[in-house]
């Protein structure tokens, strides 16, 4: 997102908020675990709750890094 675009959605949305994605296995829901892809599950449920607010996504590479190769791919997914 360039700072054009971000400046244009802080208008549009009339927000500022920003959402972090920090992915604990432990914290999500029982019913997204048996999903193939838990972590993506999980934050694209956030990310579609948040989407008319939100002016931007954080995701924390840690949360996703310590899964190895699988946890990267999450990360791409979003």
């Amino acid at each position: 997102m360039t700072r054009a675009e971000l400046i244009e959605q802080i208008k549009v949305k009339r927000s500022f908020l920003c959402v972090g994605l920090d992915t604990d296995l432990t914290k999500i829901p029982a019913h997204l675990l048996e999903t193939e892809d838990p972590i993506f599950e999980f934050n694209k449920a956030i990310i579609d709750a948040t989407k008319d607010y939100c002016v931007a996504y954080k995701p924390n590479v840690a949360f996703y890094e310590c899964h190895g190769p699988k946890g990267w791919e999450s990360l791409k997914k979003h």
